[in-house]
């Protein structure tokens, strides 16, 4: 079970076939995952433009900064404008704890939401998706 942006990231990148996910975390992975794909890919170019924005500073002697502390960065605007702010620091989070965008790309594509309550969601990958992230 995930709680955290972070939790999820790490359970993408590694591939995990059932993701179980309760609390905070659940809304901003539905409207996520609802996101259609023209629109998506706006989103990914916005987050992966702020990811490599902290790789340069982090490389070049400078600190790692907060997702929430990245969300105001004019790469980030249309992502935000799209997801709201809540769910953009959470996808952007969710690519940070992965190692990139491509596990939100994971996520977009291998991954259906299987079951639905008011408590948890869960994310169950596609029987033909095998590979890790």
């Amino acid at each position: 079970m995930v709680q955290s942006a972070k939790d999820l990231g790490e359970a993408l990148k590694r591939g995990d076939d059932s993701i179980e996910i309760e609390g905070d975390l659940k809304e901003p992975v539905i409207k996520i995952k609802a996101t259609g794909k023209g629109v998506w890919a706006v989103c990914i170019v916005g987050i992966g433009v702020t990811i490599a924005g902290v790789a340069v500073t982090v490389g070049s002697g400078g600190a790692g900064s907060a997702p929430a502390a990245l969300i105001s960065t004019p790469a980030m605007a249309s992502t935000v404008a799209i997801l709201g702010v809540p769910t953009a620091i959470v996808a952007l989070s969710i690519a940070l704890a992965g190692g990139g965008v491509g596990v939100l790309n994971h996520l977009m594509k291998d991954y259906d939401i299987k079951r639905i309550s008011d408590e948890k969601i869960i994310l169950q990958r596609k029987k033909n998706e095998k590979n890790k992230c």
